[in-house]
């Protein structure tokens, strides 16, 4: 798992430490509570919540600075502080016009990393807003949904399954509430909670009749007093704490690796570059200086922007096909994901569940079994399914003499569902109505309904096995029900589950979807196989795999699976189709085993049960009508429960992905090579081969069309299969392409020297020229895997392009050109330098062929 097993074991730590925050809600009386809070049971008014509301959100707003730490951020590389003092100094020592110009470049380049990252950050916020968590409160006695967010403390929040707590809160009533406090405790199991008072000393788990932010509710219902939110409760104190993130996804280790080798690179280049000048005597001042801008020139410091950027713009992207990204940095996963497992129903089933029949022990129809499961379905108080759904817009018959007396909610453990009934006309009688997987309520039978009467079951079994499973071949979804009178202790617990009397089946059709076949075969033909984890008994999702084109469909069950150790499972999971039978618990161990045999893994999910599984998959999926927890736990929710959407969002992610590394290869193409050239430069000529203005305008022009490389097209292929981070071909191809652009540079510098015997001026002015025309145009051959005369750029990036090689020509004919020290050289330079360029282009464009080759060769083929 990732942030919740980060929380956890941190919270431990803290715990241990005997550091962990408190709040003493537990202690307090309901009253004691409310005058705390300045509430009333009925919750507050509107105008109390608006009010209390404003008051936080300035307090935020005071606090907050994300816009100025996002600005300060394109400050924070050593070097640019570095450069800023040296600048500072040489102002001190008179230079003012050059250091003018110099803090001029630096600033306009934050400032558009800046505004550029800004923008990116406000449109995913204004996406996740779309998907945001809600809960049900009490405003002027009414119940009404609210953003999570919006809730204050004095709030009356009324939970159900599903739901995740949006506060630390004083339970005021409660009905079968569990809640799962992994994330807090570190407990497994979930917690039972119930209004009343606890034991002064009672440790985090005692406290049962309080709830935390953080956690949510696995069954039963509550209404609760919101007594901290945010930074005030436990969670978000511990949280501030310790200010925990999700742990990297292998695209994020491999970019910073790779930011980080080339740092190491470049300073070792730019201390031998600073050594060298020092050596042969020039002014320390100005070799520094040269120094730190070539430093700040070839580190790739836009690269945290221009992934900010490329991702935002993948994620606005994506939202057009109905896919909001919660966490960005999943998108390259998404992208490079290559199987997707999934559950079936809703997914590759209408999830629309039909009652189909209700058949008694014997096969035949049945009125009572009918109306049992009907009163089970409607009296039951967890979370919203389908199978119930169904059960409850059953017509025809009359329930309203029916009352609820008792529940025992369903749990993933018993998979059973327990209520106690009682009828206005039925004396008194009270009768406990299971329903449930099959298995698990023939479990608990010791007798059987027949025509004569109640039977030992014995007699029964294999029939009634036989039966079950001659429904499941033919495609049902089959749930037992059993009954037993429980007239003198109508209260009941998950003991009582014994000694029943099985009457009957369920049976229940969820057609497959239309269209989901086609989708698994275009996510197939993206290099992405679907395996579908199920609770469902292995026959019927062995059909349902039939239905979906998967040719004899390997299953496994939960059973076997259990008694598997950890080595066999990562050996078979790759060839296992269907996992059928399983317990909520097992879905974490498929798919840290599917990840371990080298797989890079989705999970889509959408309920309670389903959390633990979405952490621990490279990249979790849900939808937007799951519960809470579900949506939380995702790093992508599809606003449409379609695996089409799916299909697309895939597509679009690799095309984010695509663009990301184009940013590399071409940074890496150019930092290498200026790299090895101005080492040589440096060893040869008398003075500097570039000023340092030059070199950070050289930097800053070189920047701006990168940062509309988001908005490129990608070829087909390049997204028709799954593609990884592959750090040791970045490195090849940073030596490859950084020798050849070093071979082109030395080629200048003799044609400026030898040939065209250029002053010191018109040297460096014409290095700057074909330095930046260099960069300018090798962005389009890299950008492509085919020729560049087949593969049409975006439009912005072209114009881009265009429009700063045009300007580089021009620049140094104008009055700002000789700010930065550059000459207006004569034609015959300039038509030199385009014959280099030219050339270089040309060159770079074979060894592309070869790299990229290369590379296709060595990608894995999807499994």
């Amino acid at each position: 798992m990732r942030h919740a097993h980060a929380t956890t074991v941190a919270l431990q730590k803290l715990k241990a430490a005997g550091q962990m925050p408190r709040m003493h809600i537990h202690l307090l009386s309901t009253d004691a509570a409310l005058s705390q809070v300045r509430s009333r049971s009925t919750g507050l008014t509107a105008a109390e919540a608006a009010a209390r509301l404003a008051e936080s959100r300035t307090r935020l707003r005071k606090s907050s600075s994300s816009a100025w730490r996002l600005l300060l951020n394109q400050f924070r590389s050593p070097l640019v502080i570095l450069l800023l003092v040296a600048m500072s100094i040489s102002a001190f020592l008179g230079d003012k016009m050059d250091v003018l110009i110099v803090s001029t470049v630096v600033l306009m380049s934050t400032l558009l990393g800046f505004w550029q990252e800004y923008r990116a950050a406000n449109a995913v916020a204004a996406l996740l807003a779309m998907i945001q968590a809600r809960a049900t409160v009490l405003r002027d006695g009414q119940k009404i949904e609210v953003p999570a967010e919006q809730v204050v403390p004095g709030d009356v929040v009324l939970l159900s399954a599903g739901d995740t707590i949006p506060g630390d809160a004083l339970l005021l009533e409660s009905k079968d509430l569990f809640v799962d406090e992994s994330a807090l405790t570190g407990e497994s199991y979930p917690a039972e909670k119930k209004a009343g008072a606890v034991a002064s000393d009672a440790r985090q788990s005692e406290r049962t009749n309080a709830v935390f932010e953080g956690t949510h509710v696995v069954s039963g219902t509550a209404h609760v007093l919101i007594m901290a939110t945010g930074d005030d409760t436990e969670f978000g104190a511990i949280s501030e704490r310790l200010r925990l993130r999700a742990p990297e996804t292998e695209f994020e280790r491999g970019l910073r690796r790779f930011g980080e080798m080339l740092i190491k690179v470049t300073l070792i280049f730019v201390i031998a570059i600073f050594a060298i000048n020092v050596f042969f005597h020039r002014p320390v001042l100005e070799a520094f200086m040269f120094a730190l801008a070539l430093a700040v020139g070839m580190t790739p410091e836009l690269l945290p922007a221009i992934v900010s950027i490329t991702l935002a713009r993948g994620a606005k992207r994506m939202a057009q096909d109905q896919v909001i990204v919660r966490r960005l940095s999943s998108i390259e996963n998404f992208g490079s994901m290559n199987v997707l497992c999934s559950d079936k129903t809703g997914t590759l089933t209408e999830g629309r569940v039909r009652l189909l029949a209700a058949n008694d022990a014997q096969g035949n129809a049945s009125d009572t079994v009918r109306l049992h499961g009907v009163l089970n379905a409607t009296f039951e108080s967890g979370f919203t399914n389908p199978i119930d759904a169904a059960l409850r817009a059953e017509t025809g018959l009359d329930i309203s003499g029916w009352h609820k007396f008792d529940e025992v909610p369903y749990d993933f453990i018993r998979k059973r569902l327990s209520v106690v009934v009682e009828h206005v006309n039925g004396g008194k009688r009270h009768l406990m109505i299971t329903k449930g997987a099959f298995a698990n309520v023939l479990a608990v039978c010791t007798k059987v309904a027949a025509s004569g009467g109640d039977q030992p079951i014995e007699a029964f079994r294999d029939t009634l096995q036989q039966r079950f499973a001659d429904y499941s071949h033919a495609g049902h979804r089959v749930l037992g029900l059993a009954c037993r009178d429980v007239t003198d202790d109508p209260v009941i617990n998950k003991d009582d589950e014994q000694d029943m009397t099985f009457t009957g089946f369920l049976l229940f059709d969820d057609p497959p979807k239309a269209g989901a076949a086609e989708a698994i075969q275009e996510l197939r033909q993206l290099g992405v196989s679907l395996k579908v984890i199920t609770g469902d008994n292995r026959l019927v999702a062995q059909r349902l795999g039939t239905q979906m084109g998967i040719a004899s469909p390997k299953v496994l069950t939960g059973d076997v699976l259990h008694h598997m150790n950890e080595a066999a499972l990562i050996s078979r999971v790759s060839e296992v189709d269907i996992f059928a039978e399983t317990e909520p618990n097992q879905k974490e161990r498929i798919l840290i085993a599917l990840r371990k045999a080298g797989h890079v893994v989705g999970y889509l999910g959408d309920g309670i049960n389903d959390a633990s599984a979405l952490h621990a998959a490279d990249v979790g999926i849900s939808v937007d009508g799951a519960v809470d927890v579900a949506k939380e736990a995702a790093d992508i929710v599809l606003l449409r429960h379609d695996l089409g959407v799916l299909a697309r969002g895939v597509h679009n992610g690799r095309i984010t992905f695509a663009n990301t590394l184009k940013y590399i290869f071409i940074a890496t193409s150019a930092n290498f090579g200026n790299m090895f050239s101005m080492a040589g430069a440096s060893l040869f000529l008398p003075f500097l081969p570039l000023l340092p203005k030059q070199i950070l305008l050289n930097n800053f022009l070189s920047d701006l069309p990168a940062l509309t490389i988001a908005t490129d097209s990608v070829d087909p292929e390049q997204v028709q299969k799954p593609r990884r981070w592959d750090q040791k071909f970045i490195r090849r191809f940073m030596v490859a392409f950084g020798l050849v652009s070093s071979v082109f540079d030395y080629l200048t510098f003799g044609a400026l020297l030898l040939l065209l015997h250029a002053t010191e001026s018109q040297f460096q002015t014409g290095w700057f020229i074909e330095s930046v025309l260099t960069q300018m145009f090798i962005v389009m051959v890299i950008r492509t895997h085919r020729s560049i005369f087949k593969s049409r750029p975006g439009r912005i990036l072209a114009a881009a392009t265009l429009t700063v090689a045009g300007s580089v020509i021009l620049l140094p004919y104008t009055p700002l050109g000789a700010l930065f020290g550059l000459v207006p050289p004569p034609w015959y330079f300039m038509l030199t330098l385009a014959g280099i360029t030219l050339l270089y282009l040309l060159t770079s464009e074979l060894m592309k062929r070869v790299m990229f080759s290369r590379l296709e060769q060595a990608q894995p083929a999807p499994r």
